[in-house]
């Protein structure tokens, strides 16, 4: 008989899969436009370790006290409002979710195409990406066991290709670069300017995912004691394997071959080990970012299923087939994650949903000081290790890149800000329908 429960390992692999994807394998090319200093890009993403690691334990006494899918949708409708609940969930199901799963889908289809000896063909990119949408989206709409097992899989061989690839870099790169990774003098005022607080937008959104576990929290074995080791793990795994990466990526191909490109993982493969070798590892990291569709495909249809069940209005969004799958959520996300496939570029994407969901983060972990004055009586299965420490390390750091990215990108940020108004809309339509 089917579980109807994700294993410690699968939440594990879901946090994993959720966060190694597109950023980590596009973001170098375009920090590298505004900072051409190793030290600096690897304390980008050292910060954005530390940062993504402050919230995983904040989000684990958050997720334990109120173990319900939906991630901050759920959090902060019981922290703060309906309606914040609300606004976030039109942010992870509009933008959070879809927007990044397709992301993952082409840039999938890009590094496959960079691999291949055939000249690219944006509509045939375009196809592959949503050929393996449809084909993860049919996959996840089955059964937990089904859907469970898919990720294990593709998250253990993503894991596989990553260490080897680190290691390989090493050992027989035909041409390493001479770049340093110590400070140089004046390199410290570059970690205080706006150029740092912009690049880490795009290092936010790499690290996006960190949180992925509490989107499940009602199908996850014993959540009050599994969430917090699996928040925590997750995320110490992914920021060691995104230093290894960045660090071999620079060192295996010239700062000038990756400076605004999108497949710097193919570019320093081939740049390491030549054409032949590089192009089979260029395939492998493409399949890397299966998982991360895969992963995606889980976890933010989740957030769709809940406000169904929440609002009468639209009670259809929150239907399960016989295994318990929210299978019209599944289907929903894919679609809208098929108008971004067919509507944009990478990197605005890239921006504008790292934007909207700093935000949506920020107020969540903003919650754990509401939640503990509101209810210091809730059962905590989980404190959050050095409290307050944590979560005001994690304010003050996206504080701090939320308003550089404001002042310096605006467009996204007022698209943004947009997003979240249409959210208070769409919330007071629905809950005066209801």
């Amino acid at each position: 008989m089917a579980s109807n429960k994700f294993r410690f390992l699968t939440i594990t692999a879901v946090i994993v899969a959720n966060m190694i994807g597109t950023g980590v394998f596009t973001s170098l090319g375009f920090q590298l436009l505004d900072i051409r200093s190793g030290f600096a890009l690897m304390m980008l993403w050292a910060v954005g370790g530390l940062v993504a690691l402050c919230g995983a334990v904040t989000y684990a006494e958050l997720g334990a006290a109120l173990p319900r899918n939906g991630g901050e949708y759920s959090l902060l409708r019981s922290i703060y409002h309906p309606a914040a609940g609300f606004v976030s969930g039109w942010i992870s199901s509009t933008v959070g979710f879809a927007g990044p799963t397709a992301l993952a889908a082409m840039t999938f289809a890009a590094y496959t195409f960079s691999a291949l000896p055939i000249s690219p063909n944006p509509l045939l990119e375009k196809a592959l990406a949503a050929t393996l949408l449809i084909t993860l989206t049919t996959i996840h709409a089955t059964n937990h066991r089904t859907s469970g097992g898919t990720q294990e899989i593709f998250t253990a061989l993503k894991i596989i290709v990553i260490v080897v690839f680190i290691i390989a870099v090493q050992l027989f790169a035909d041409s390493p670069q001479s770049i340093s990774f110590l400070p140089a003098e004046g390199e410290g005022a570059l970690l205080t300017s706006g150029t740092f607080a912009v690049a880490l937008i795009y290092v936010s959104f790499a690290y996006t995912g960190w949180n992925a576990a509490t989107y499940l929290s009602s199908e996850v074995e014993n959540p009050q004691r599994n969430l917090p080791v699996v928040l925590i793990t997750g995320t110490s795994i992914v920021t060691l394997l995104y230093l290894g990466l960045n660090f071999s990526f620079l060192y295996a191909a010239p700062m000038d071959a990756l400076e605004g490109q999108v497949e710097v993982g193919a570019i320093a493969a081939q740049a390491a080990f030549g054409e032949a070798i590089g192009g089979t590892f260029g395939i492998a990291l493409a399949l890397l970012l299966v998982s991360t569709v895969s992963a995606m495909t889980m976890a933010g249809p989740r957030v769709i299923q809940v406000i169904g069940e929440d609002f009468p209005a639209v009670r259809f969004l929150g239907r399960t087939n016989s295994n318990g799958i929210p299978r019209t959520a599944i289907y929903i996300q894919a679609a809208i994650a098929m108008l971004f496939i067919f509507s944009t570029t990478v990197e605005s994407i890239m921006v504008f949903a790292g934007f909207t969901m700093a935000l949506n983060s920020f107020a969540t972990v903003f919650g754990i000081f509401v939640l503990r004055w509101q209810q210091p009586d809730l059962e905590r299965p989980y404190h959050t290790f050095l409290y307050p420490l944590p979560p005001l390390i994690y304010l003050t750091l996206t504080a701090w890149t939320l308003g550089f990215t404001l002042i310096n990108r605006p467009v996204e940020g007022l698209f943004s800000i947009a997003i979240i108004i249409t959210g208070l809309i769409a919330y007071f339509i629905t809950a005066k329908r209801q």
